[in-house]
């Protein structure tokens, strides 16, 4: 029995649709041809999503943080900031339950039998399995190169400590890129800062990460009092940032996204326990739901496809993950 899938139930639909008479025309590969007006679509790929469009999102992105740590930290600042969106926290996240597959993950729409990154080595010259689909340089299309690609002005910056990180991706599709060593992350949080507010009037994509919170788990065990003050701390940084974002008047307008790429037990995660595999994931801004915990499944290969939602940019075919309904009211 053939798979039913997203898009081969659409185009059955389609196909149902035009027997009777309703649908009449049809273009290339059977598609289905409407004006921009009744599919959403418009030129360069771009469709518009659910009444929103987005100026700006902000990725913040804590590595490890599983969800007994989330509920267990005291982060003033992102429970407010989510209070105001959805939440969920029991969002999946794709095996083998570790760093570079998840986090490539959320920002290519795609689990590692699409993009091919399986394990924390991995570089453009030294992998196992090949990416399904790759860019003129050999990288699988991530969220940066599918925007950039629609949409030519907007702005985009990836802030990370951890060196492996940023190796899946492709530096032609960024405008900034800053490398903090030894878990320094402060002065990225500045830097966003200073990247957003400069570009205040171009769309922009700002990836904010830090891997200390992992670091803790590692030297003193998942849930321990370093790991927990760890969040604490991240969650006070985080709070610095949205505050300056609202004296300047860039809060209300922008997309926040709480990410993370794994829990952990003991010392330690690349397992499939529920402590390693299932993570808090949220989002608010204009448009979104407000005050929602989300029910419905969820699993960190949305992500990248939330964000092209919010952007009115077309997913690519390569890619998996799809967009949870309760995300917009």
């Amino acid at each position: 029995m053939k798979e039913i899938t997203r898009r081969n139930f659409l185009k059955k639909s389609v196909a149902a649709t035009v027997a009777a008479g309703m649908l009449p025309v049809l273009g290339n590969a059977g598609e289905l041809m409407m004006s921009g007006e009744e599919t959403g679509i418009s030129g360069r790929g771009r469709r518009r999503c659910c009444g929103v469009r987005a100026k700006r999102i902000l990725l913040i992105s804590y590595d490890g943080i599983c969800r007994e740590g989330f509920l267990k930290a005291n982060t003033p600042n992102l429970d407010r900031m989510l209070a105001d969106g959805v939440l969920s926290l029991d969002t999946r996240v794709v095996m083998p339950s570790v760093t570079l597959p998840n986090w490539t993950s959320h920002l290519t729409g795609s689990g590692p039998e699409q993009h091919g990154i399986t394990d924390n080595g991995w570089t453009l010259e030294k992998h196992t399995l090949p990416s399904v689909e790759t860019d003129q340089d050999g990288y699988y299309p991530s969220v940066f190169k599918v925007l950039k690609d629609s949409m030519p002005e907007i702005k985009t910056a990836f802030y990370y400590n951890w060196i492996n990180l940023f190796y899946p991706y492709n530096r032609r599709y960024f405008d900034d890129v800053n490398y903090l060593e030894n878990d320094g992350y402060v002065p990225n949080f500045d830097r966003a800062y200073e990247f957003i507010r400069t570009h205040r009037d171009s769309p922009s994509l700002t990836f904010l990460y830090t891997v200390h919170t992992d670091h803790a788990g590692h030297k003193y065990q998942w849930m321990s009092p370093e790991y927990i003050h760890s969040i604490e701390e991240a969650d006070a940084e985080t709070g610095k940032l949205l505050e300056k974002l609202k004296a300047e008047g860039l809060y209300e307008d922008t997309h926040f996204m709480f990410l993370t790429d794994h829990g952990g037990i003991g010392y330690g995660h690349g397992g499939v326990s529920v402590d390693e595999m299932i993570v808090p994931w949220g989002i608010a801004g204009p448009g979104i739901s407000k005050g929602v915990k989300m029910t419905e499944p969820n699993n960190t290969v949305n992500t990248a496809a939330v964000i092209l939602e919010l952007f009115g940019v077309r997913r690519p075919q390569c890619w998996t993950g799809e967009v949870p309904a309760s995300l917009f009211g």
